[in-house]
């Protein structure tokens, strides 16, 4: 069964499910384990799922149902903060893993997600993952690490934000998109909007856009709409280098 809430369905459309044997997502937590899941009906239970962009296939509150394994595409997740305003945690890509943070501590999902582009996932039931972590030492080995770097990277971005500037803020956020998605034709393979910077820094659209502005006069940046290609790498890493800014990959 796919998950819905009690508030609204998550907007999905199901689609001819991807079998793990042939997934080239080297960096998923279940194709590394195949060996080891192969006589287990978890990887058969799987589903997956489509959603076109802009579509919200976590809901913040809803029941935890299971994970999501991004098969393709670009997610934002996000979580709603102060006065309601959102706050982005991260952007995840193919091979990561959405929805972990509620799983097996909590009821309820302390975020949403968002497709940024048309994204496959794969979905596995909570049922089914607890089962397949029981049976699978090694799986269950794998899920532990990662849980403690994920916490790791948290605790050192709370630590670095704290003592940011605003505008180095916003270069950490550009060098932190940077190194997870790369260029593009001269350009960061990842269009944002003003805000979605500013919801991801901790600032607002306005400081955004005036860091921006003096980014690009000192031709450390260039933009074109939501388009930002960064000109020098080296020296936007050394203003924010004391900082440990590689730390969140």
């Amino acid at each position: 069964m796919l998950p819905t809430t009690s508030h609204s369905k998550f907007k999905h459309t199901s689609v001819n499910d991807v079998s793990c044997g042939v997934c080239t997502n080297t960096n998923c937590l279940i194709n590394k384990n195949l060996n080891t899941l192969s006589n287990s009906k978890f990887v058969e239970n799987k589903k997956t799922i489509k959603c076109k962009k802009s579509q919200q296939f976590i809901i913040e509150g809803a029941p935890v149902n299971g994970l999501f394994f991004i098969l393709k595409g670009t997610v934002k997740v996000f979580r709603t903060g102060i006065n309601g305003r959102e706050q982005i945690v991260r952007f995840a890509k193919e091979g990561e893993i959405i929805g972990h943070r509620g799983f097996g501590t909590e009821e309820y999902y302390s975020i949403g997600a968002i497709a940024l582009q048309d994204t496959v996932l794969c979905y596995f039931s909570k049922d089914s993952l607890q089962d397949a972590l029981l049976e699978s030492p090694k799986f269950t080995y794998d899920m532990m690490l990662f849980y403690a770097n994920e916490l790791n990277r948290s605790e050192n971005k709370v630590k670095s934000i704290s003592q940011m500037t605003v505008r180095e803020r916003v270069i950490d956020t550009l060098l932190y998109i940077h190194r997870k998605f790369g260029d593009l034709r001269g350009f960061i393979n990842l269009p944002l909007s003003r805000k979605e910077y500013a919801d991801y820094a901790g600032t607002t659209e306005e400081q955004v856009i005036r860091v921006f502005s003096a980014l690009k006069k000192e031709k450390l940046i260039i933009a074109q709409g939501k388009k930002i290609g960064i000109n020098n790498l080296q020296l936007l890493k050394r203003e924010i280098s004391e900082h440990n800014y590689f730390l969140d990959s």
